[in-house]
């Protein structure tokens, strides 16, 4: 049996370069995929995200715009820290809060912590690897349209998500996992 990934874009496409999720995952879905390989449209419906995600899957990549200081355009790969779906390593909505259920102000981590929260009331299994393909944005104000250094980098973006299918995942034990691989 194939195992399942999820390629979530998220984001919001009226507030410009945070629409890059959107877009990527958009051209992706032109490609060929491998069984198994889901690729989605959530933009700004984290709440769906995690309710999806309770239908079992080996691996999430969530394709979003990442500010980390860099360019604008500059894409990053980011693998979540091991736990982070059970609410290890992600940050909390406030003082005392569990995630924020505002299905339109959902970042990642909320995102993951709700779903730590769903698996634990209904004995899911979250994703046990997740990654994130990130693109700095140059402006994320009102306005529809990606800027021109992040929709250059949608092209790259579509081919880095399709290497991480070529490319075996590692399974518990550092072993890769050959069955990630892409069939003809």
């Amino acid at each position: 049996m194939s195992p399942k990934v999820l390629i979530a874009g998220i984001g919001n496409v009226f507030l410009g370069d945070d629409g890059f999720g959107v877009e990527t995952v958009r051209a992706l879905s032109a490609h060929p995929l491998p069984d198994g390989v889901e690729v989605v449209d959530f933009g700004v419906r984290g709440i769906h995200l995690a309710y999806q995600l309770l239908d079992g899957y080996d691996t999430l990549v969530l394709v979003d715009a990442t500010a980390r200081g860099g360019a604008p355009g500059t894409l990053y790969l980011i693998e979540t820290e091991a736990g982070a779906a059970d609410g290890a390593g992600t940050r909390a909505a406030g003082p005392g809060e569990g995630p924020v259920l505002d299905g339109h102000h959902m970042s990642p981590d909320t995102v993951l912590a709700l779903l730590g929260a769903l698996c634990a009331g209904t004995g899911a299994t979250p994703p046990r690897r997740t990654l994130v393909l990130g693109c700095e944005p140059a402006c994320v104000e009102e306005g529809i349209g990606l800027s021109p250094p992040v929709a250059a980098a949608v092209p790259e973006a579509v081919r880095m998500a399709l290497d991480l299918l070529d490319r075996p995942a590692p399974d518990e034990a550092g072993e890769p996992r050959r069955e990630l691989r892409r069939t003809p």
